[in-house]
């Protein structure tokens, strides 16, 4: 009986994340602006009542983005998801708040 290899844990994807063909060199997540700046205001410590102000959203739509945020980064917790999103250089974007 013939055994697949197993790859390693860096050469696997997470939820949410499309491999380029070539090599999987680059990693693109599905994240939309929106879910980045609610992760971005997360990871500056506001609240969710203080995003969805800042952003002009309520406080069930901001919950509804970092869901969808945490499943998209394989997160269990916002530490863990700004942490990952942090990782992947998504925070880095400046913008006005």
């Amino acid at each position: 009986m013939a055994m697949t290899p197993v790859r390693s844990r860096s050469a696997r994807s997470r939820p949410g994340e499309k491999r380029d063909g070539e090599g999987g060199a680059a990693v693109r997540l599905n994240l939309t602006s929106r879910e980045i700046d609610v992760l971005r205001l997360l990871s500056r410590g506001y609240t969710y009542s203080e995003i969805g102000k800042q952003l002009g959203i309520s406080v069930h739509t901001v919950t509804s983005h970092i869901k969808k945020s945490y499943r998209k980064l394989g997160a269990h917790s916002a530490a863990a998801a700004v942490t990952r999103a942090a990782e992947l250089h998504l925070l880095d974007r400046a913008r006005d708040s």
